[in-house]
């Protein structure tokens, strides 16, 4: 499917963790260039955004519940 996105011939690559991290960061946030979603968008699997997400979730759970735990004790 990605390649019928690509109008070159060239295979597409997929999205190393890092962008992916990024990504998932930046959508967090909610900022976001329309460039950089078109780019996102033909590099990133779904799956990968899936997974990107709960871990980026957990991630900011357990960093909040650390700090409440360390402002009230």
């Amino acid at each position: 499917m990605n390649e019928l996105m690509n109008n070159s011939k060239e295979p597409i690559e997929k999205a190393s963790i890092w962008q992916v991290a990024k990504a998932v960061f930046w959508a967090f946030l909610g900022i976001r260039k329309k460039s950089d979603l078109d780019h996102d968008a033909e590099r990133i699997t779904p799956l990968q955004v899936v997974i990107g997400g709960l871990i980026g979730a957990t991630i900011f759970v357990v960093s909040i519940l650390m700090l409440v735990k360390l402002i009230t004790s």
